[in-house]
């Protein structure tokens, strides 16, 4: 079992609460961004393009835990930027523990071994560890030679150490489906908990727009990946997540599931799409007009965004909502996905994925950035 019981039952008990009050929309994971500077720069991520003098700035520990009183979610995802770089990484950690949330932090683990003795191992905390596929992949994905191996090193440690890890991977085109499979294999050896799998958004700061991957393109791949899926396969996702990515079950984004507060603010609407900020979670929820967003809305910027950051808490919400829902799920727990996919939808897609001879990703530059303090 990828989650831990009593994650599972914390979530479940938080989720049918809500429903019993009623609430239409309320948060699951709070997407905490303490600060936006790294120690990378990824050419699928547009974070470290901001200013420098707002890559210098950062979250208090009292800025967290206020955010995470407002918002209530029972997990908080810690992504960035690197969330080690930031001094006070282990006091926000602790804190969040005696709040009883459960952590995900994310982290490119070039400073995790390093950083391991500075924390406790906790059932409240994981380092999701991103790992772009198999090692030229990942080190091509990050546009730097070495990171995979310190990555792999950093998880192998953790894991001796008691801690909880699991892997966060984000696919684009060109990605090969039996490299991506071996990958999985590569990392069940490690011994992480589970695997989260998503497909690149087009984050408009990225400096790569090219290899983001339209809608048909992301059925295709998913369906290649997790065609007859491996039983040591542990996915830290939702099913229902898992289906939608293989185009046989339809979700409608819930960008309020996981709201994300940083520097700025609360971001509106969403993790990806920025549109301005709120200073509490309430005006957030009241001053967003979510009609306005997902793929129903007709709204460009949604149009190809599969991301599990907008889905995944769709995908629980559906869980909780029938006893059909309920009842999908679990046969797809109990007996696995079905083994024919739906036909797929009539889109207007790039067609790149199915080209072979479309051009390949451009060699990225390595570098290795200045850790500004």
């Amino acid at each position: 079992m990828s989650v831990p019981i009593s994650q599972m039952w914390t979530v479940a008990s938080y989720v049918l609460k809500q429903k019993l009050l009623g609430r239409k929309r309320y948060p699951l994971v709070l997407m905490l961004e303490p600060l936006f500077r790294c120690n990378l720069a990824c050419a699928g991520c547009g974070k470290i393009q901001f200013p420098v003098e707002i890559l210098r700035k950062q979250l208090t520990p009292e800025q967290c835990f206020d955010a995470v009183d407002q918002c209530g979610a029972p997990i908080v995802s810690i992504p960035g930027g690197e969330p080690l770089l930031h001094p006070q990484m282990p006091e926000i950690v602790e804190g969040l523990v005696k709040r009883k949330k459960y952590i995900y932090l994310c982290t490119n683990a070039l400073r995790l071994e390093k950083a391991l003795p500075q924390f406790k191992p906790s059932k409240y905390l994981t380092f999701s560890v991103h790992m772009d596929g198999p090692r030229e992949e990942h080190d091509h994905a990050v546009c730097r030679e070495g990171t995979y191996d310190i990555a792999v090193s950093a998880i192998k440690a953790a894991l001796q150490q008691g801690f909880r890890v699991t892997t966060n991977t984000t696919l684009f085109e060109g990605a090969q489906p039996e490299r991506i499979r071996g990958f999985f294999d590569e990392m069940m050896a490690l011994g992480v908990e589970g695997m989260m799998l998503s497909p690149g958004y087009s984050y408009e700061k990225a400096p790569d727009q090219d290899h983001f991957l339209q809608r048909n393109q992301t059925y295709r791949l998913f369906r290649s990946i997790l065609s007859a899926p491996k039983k040591v396969w542990q996915f830290n996702q939702s099913p229902l997540f898992v289906e939608f990515l293989k185009g046989n079950h339809d979700l409608e984004c819930t960008p309020w599931g996981n709201p994300t507060y940083n520097i700025f603010g609360w971001q509106k609407p969403c993790y990806l799409v920025d549109e301005g900020h709120t200073q509490t979670f309430d005006q957030l929820l009241e001053e967003v007009e979510w009609a306005n967003y997902g793929t129903q809305s007709g709204n460009p910027k949604c149009a190809n965004c599969m991301v599990h950051s907008g889905y995944e808490p769709s995908a629980v919400n559906e869980t909780f909502s029938s006893l059909g829902g309920l009842w999908k799920t679990a046969k797809l727990t109990l007996f696995g996905p079905p083994k024919t996919n739906r036909p797929l939808p009539q889109l207007e897609s790039d067609d790149r994925f199915d080209d072979p001879h479309a051009p390949q990703r451009p060699e990225q530059k390595q570098t290795e950035l200045p850790v500004l303090q």
